[in-house]
């Protein structure tokens, strides 16, 4: 209470709302409920609809007749009425007189951007010029650009500060400073010959979706009409300049002012705006320039009249009809009303001082933020103003987190926990290359070698060369609340300002060590007083799977062990993580009689697939899953409609007959946490076999019971070695000592360890009454103390080892209850 009383001793006049109709906290009560438990952290990706809002929509839509606007009708009427005051609410929310500006429905700001550069008259003596903090929505413009021969650049903005850091607005004080021109036709004009007559196109947002920095909408007024000054004196600077504002972000609590800053093209997308309706967004156009698009195509209702058998057509004069094709999305666009009342009953001035008013308190706590060496935890992205009123900044705040050493976390292990926390957060560019590279300060080089590494939009690939390759960004809407960011810090605080624990320096000492020799591994086992209790084997893989006293091995590991798959019709692979129904898909191999037989719950009977028959095969293919090439048998149509029926989906089955690598990925021989590219496997992720300690399963209890208490004080959670789909569980010895060894023996079976195994949101699945539940357990509690360089580790990965085992043959099988002997030198 006296870190929130502090707050409100500083930012009271401006946070909650303190002069409005609701305070923030009966917003929350009454309109956002099914927050109670959530911390939503990305309403720069998509803010959240009211719960009344949702209401009003719900009974309008179910008390009002809306038909087609395309007709006569008195349904048709109302839709056309509706549509007709929408339109005038966007324009209003902008100033924008109707008599100089139209608004046009669209899909989204994308499609808005979309029509724009498809129409915009380009010529060989056209510039496309745009900040490099722009959406890739935005610069997908270029590309029609340079198909028309026009040129194309990018320009920092450059604007004189006064003493307080806040932009001095005037002509004079902004230049753009220019990056290198491109062109595609460099053959058709000369830059001496660049005239004053073509048109060109200049895009900003009002709002940077990276770092959120606001840029001046003097820019508008000062390209328009001064663009030789402040390109001093380029040639590109000639001809007419037209503007574009990208509004997605940044139109919510500061929409420009189009009376002062007549700009002739403004995109925005509603969902962006108050969460409801999606695909749904506007481009608000100047009449002028809707002249000056050139339209091709024409559609039903873009038409007052077409012959079908000759070249004739003509098309309506009306700016939205003629650039609306087909019919409207008219029930969303009715929905959009709903949205503008909750606005203005806020005012847009009240929710940019709110939501600005917790950015200033986050970012204040972020930089703050030390280690116990002295150094910066966080480094913050864009303008460092701390002052409410100021206009140069959003409702973004976007960092990245560094060790003690000065080494970075990843953005992905941050989102990662964060989800485990209750948080949801976006992390990677957010679609804005140029603002990404700039302030990561990442050069074409970094770029195109980090796309040679394999990285791209939205993988885990978040730290390259020592260098992030995005950076983690939380925004704020008008609903959000103190208690979103004093959660965030202290979730920033107990996760990355601590220092690492003993298991993580212990684990990274080991994993950095020198190749250990595989002479003489035999004089180095000793007894553990560990021996096999179990062993599981998972025949199709994120099935379920059966265990056994004894089993053969194989040169893949447990044989039959993970050989099926099961695919979905476009290729995609089928894994509990995306259907957690597989869970319930039971398996069990008879030996004796060759007989895999499965059974689900969603299926009557019995499946029975004999294991060394062809009779239900109808061919070969390959595909690729991790770096792997893999040869598969393909299953008739009868028993892919069985597993489609038993996961609720369109499936296949296949075996895997042949796999081979096609890239080494680790050739350290060092203890790893990455992928066995050493030996040949089926299906599993990550190595032959997964081993777990029931020591550390009851360790991890005791610590699951401890937090249940603390937290709750409900019944304690309590997990079975089962939840983690080991192949192998050992009992004896203590807790994790199997992270310290190198190499073992099971009876007279040799096998390496391989590191760790990278935990997941799979084992926070459990089951209920047939029923696949979720929860943030145990997963959440391994990640208190099992963290290391970004991954959460529990058990170890093995291989068989056959350079210091007699080799497999018939006799070759693991049994229940034979002796662990670990090497751990």
């Amino acid at each position: 209470m006296e870190d929130k009383e502090e707050f409100l001793k500083e930012f009271g006049d401006y946070y909650g709302y303190p002069n409005g109709p609701k305070t923030i906290d009966e917003i929350r009560a009454t309109e956002f409920k099914r927050l109670e438990d959530t911390v939503y952290l990305d309403h720069a990706g998509a803010t959240l609809y009211s719960e009344l809002q949702m209401e009003s929509i719900f009974k309008d839509l179910t008390t009002s007749v809306y038909g087609n606007p395309h007709s006569q009708s008195d349904s048709s009427s109302a839709t056309s009425n509706i549509v007709r005051e929408a339109r005038q609410q966007v324009l209003d929310y902008c100033n924008a007189s109707p008599k100089d500006y139209k608004c046009i429905f669209t899909s989204g700001a994308t499609a808005a951007l979309k029509l724009i550069g498809e129409n915009f008259p380009w010529s060989c003596q056209s510039t496309f010029m745009y900040t490099m903090e722009n959406h890739n929505s935005v610069l997908g413009i270029r590309e029609y650009a340079l198909n028309q021969g026009a040129a194309a650049f990018a320009v920092d903005i450059k604007e004189a500060v006064d003493q307080d850091g806040a932009s001095i607005n005037s002509v004079t004080s902004v230049k753009l400073s220019q990056y290198p021109v491109q062109r595609r036709n460099e053959a058709e004009v000369l830059e001496g010959e660049l005239t004053g007559d073509a048109y060109n196109l200049f895009a900003f947002p009002s709002e940077c979706n990276f770092s959120g920095l606001r840029f001046s909408l003097d820019l508008v007024n000062n390209v328009k009409q001064n663009t030789e000054k402040i390109l001093e004196g380029s040639p590109y600077s000639k001809g007419r300049w037209m503007v574009i504002i990208d509004a997605a972000k940044g139109f919510a609590t500061k929409p420009p002012n189009l009376s002062l800053y007549p700009a002739d093209f403004v995109v925005i997308s509603f969902y962006k705006l108050f969460g409801y309706p999606t695909g749904l967004g506007a481009l608000i156009i100047k009449n002028d320039a809707a002249k000056l698009l050139k339209k091709t195509y024409f559609s039903g209702g873009t038409v007052s009249a077409s012959i079908a058998d000759i070249d004739f057509v003509r098309r309506r004069e009306s700016v939205e009809e003629n650039f609306e094709d087909g019919s409207i999305s008219f029930l969303s666009i009715a929905s959009i009303c709903h949205g503008f009342k909750i606005f203005n009953n806020l005012t847009p001035a009240a929710m940019h001082r709110h939501t600005m008013s917790i950015v200033m308190f986050l970012k204040k706590k972020l930089l703050a933020l030390r280690h116990e060496n002295g150094a910066s935890v966080c480094t913050l992205y864009g303008n460092h103003t701390l002052k409410v009123s100021s206009s140069d900044s959003g409702s973004i705040v976007s960092f990245n987190v560094k060790r003690p050493d000065g080494s970075w976390f990843g953005y992905r292990e941050v989102e990662k926990l964060a989800s485990l926390s209750g948080i949801q957060l976006r992390t990677g560019c957010f679609c804005n290359p140029g603002a990404c590279a700039k302030y990561l300060g990442l050069s074409h080089s970094d770029l195109l070698s980090n796309l040679e590494a394999g990285h791209v939009c939205w993988d885990d690939k978040d730290v390259i060369n020592g260098k992030p390759t995005g950076a983690v960004r939380v925004s704020f809407g008008y609903m959000s609340t103190y208690e979103d960011a004093k959660k965030f810090i202290d979730f920033i605080r107990s996760s990355f300002v601590s220092m690492p624990s003993e298991f993580e320096k212990g684990y990274l000492l080991r994993a950095n060590s020198v190749p250990y020799p595989t002479e003489g591994f035999e004089n180095r086992l000793s007894s553990s007083g560990c021996y096999l209790k179990s062993i599981t084997i998972y025949p199709i893989k994120s099935c379920a799977g059966f265990s056994v006293k004894s089993w053969p091995l194989s040169t893949t590991g447990l044989q039959y062990d993970r050989e099926w798959l099961l695919k979905s019709l476009t290729g995609e692979i089928l894994t509990q993580k995306k259907v957690p129904e597989m869970s319930l898909i039971n398996t069990f191999i008879n030996l004796n009689q060759k007989m895999l037989s499965v059974e689900s719950p969603r299926c009557e009977g019995k499946l029975q697939i004999k294991l060394d028959s062809d009779s239900y095969l109808c061919g070969k293919e390959e595909f690729y899953l991790h770096s792997q090439r893999y040869e598969v048998q393909c299953y008739e149509n009868e028993i892919n409609q069985w597993f489609s029926n038993a996961v609720g989906q369109p499936c296949t089955l296949v075996r895997c007959c042949h796999s081979q690598y096609y890239l080494s990925l680790n050739k350290n021989r060092s203890m790893g946490m990455c992928r066995d590219v050493d030996s040949r496997m089926n299906f599993a992720n990550e190595a032959q076999f997964l081993l777990i300690s029931e020591e550390s399963v009851s360790d991890l209890n005791d610590r699951l019971c401890s937090n249940t208490q603390k937290l709750s004080g409900g019944a304690p959670l309590y997990v079975k070695p089962m939840r983690f789909r080991p192949n192998l569980v050992i009992s004896g010895g203590e807790p994790y000592a199997e992270d310290g060894w190198r190499n073992l023996k099971i009876g007279n079976t040799y096998f390496t360890s391989l590191g760790g195994c990278n935990r997941c949101q799979m084992i926070n699945f459990y089951h209920q009454t047939g029923q696949v539940k979720k929860t943030n357990e145990p997963l959440a509690t391994l990640a208190s103390y099992r963290r290391v360089k970004g991954k959460i580790l529990f058990g170890i990965l093995l291989r068989y080892d056959p350079v210091n085992g007699p080799g497999l043959d018939a006799h070759s099988w693991l049994k229940v209850g034979e002796e662990v002997y670990p090497n751990s030198e």
